[in-house]
């Protein structure tokens, strides 16, 4: 399967414009790809005010989205403010070729930016298919929490989409190669680069790591599509190879 990573600066809480050079970078795209993987709120940055930017299920960037799956042959995953019930969520949108849609609400919300307060987390831990490939979704503070990641036997690859500043990125880095060794795992991570308006430099540092933690990509602080190839017979055999998942502790996420 072949992923890529889109690594961009976003437009503050303007979706018009992040849509719209989203649709350049794929038109210039000449590679092949089977995932798509777009920052964590990719159509706003990480904005508090969700009541200023929030869509619907049926708003205008999740049918760009739907409408990018099908003009390209492949899935496209992000995250985005959506509305719904009277409540806001940071919810990672996959959108697949034949127009479905999958969908997981962040769990861990970022305390230290006030996000538990503006937005509701979500409850339940989602994999999707993509191909042959498991995926488990993850949106950036969940990163640091590993039992709510805690490998099951359910997924071949982690999915964290994010907003994590330069002052923190060491964490960022470290922790998507902890992933992937413990859970024997492929680990995707998309950052951001640019800045917004609350003072935060992004640096990118978007990776694609192997089940071994050998990063198969590493983009630093350019943008554009990054693209690295994800073989699950490879996967597969590792697994077989060093059975470590069969001596793992029983934990119980609540």
């Amino acid at each position: 399967m072949n992923v890529g990573v889109l690594q961009m600066k976003l437009e503050w809480e303007n979706p018009s414009v992040n849509r719209n050079f989203i649709d350049v970078k794929l038109a210039e795209f000449q590679g092949e790809l089977d995932l798509l993987v777009l920052p964590e709120m990719f159509s706003t940055g990480f904005t508090m005010k969700p009541e200023s930017v929030a869509e619907t299920m049926d708003g205008e960037t999740v049918q760009w989205m739907k409408r990018k799956a099908a003009e390209y042959n492949i899935s496209i995953a992000g995250s985005l403010v959506i509305s719904e019930n009277g409540n806001f969520y940071n919810r990672l949108i996959v959108a697949d070729v034949s127009g479905n849609l999958s969908q997981y609400d962040k769990r861990h919300l970022f305390t230290l930016s006030g996000e538990n307060e503006r937005y509701t987390s979500g409850n339940n831990r989602v994999i999707v298919k993509v191909g042959a490939f498991r995926i488990c979704l993850q949106i950036c503070y969940d990163l640091r929490f590993p039992a709510f990641s805690r490998f099951n036997d359910d997924y071949d690859a982690l999915v964290y989409v994010a907003n994590w500043p330069a002052p923190r990125i060491l964490a960022w880095e470290t922790l998507l190669k902890a992933r992937a060794i413990e859970n024997i795992s492929y680990v995707i991570g998309v950052n951001r680069i640019g800045s917004d308006p609350n003072g935060l430099e992004y640096t990118g540092q978007s990776q694609i790591v192997d089940f071994a933690g050998n990063a198969l990509i590493q983009a630093f602080g350019e943008g554009g599509i990054f693209v690295a190839q994800l073989d699950k017979t490879d996967l597969d055999t590792f697994r077989k190879k060093f059975g470590f998942l069969d001596d793992r502790d029983e934990i119980t996420v609540r």
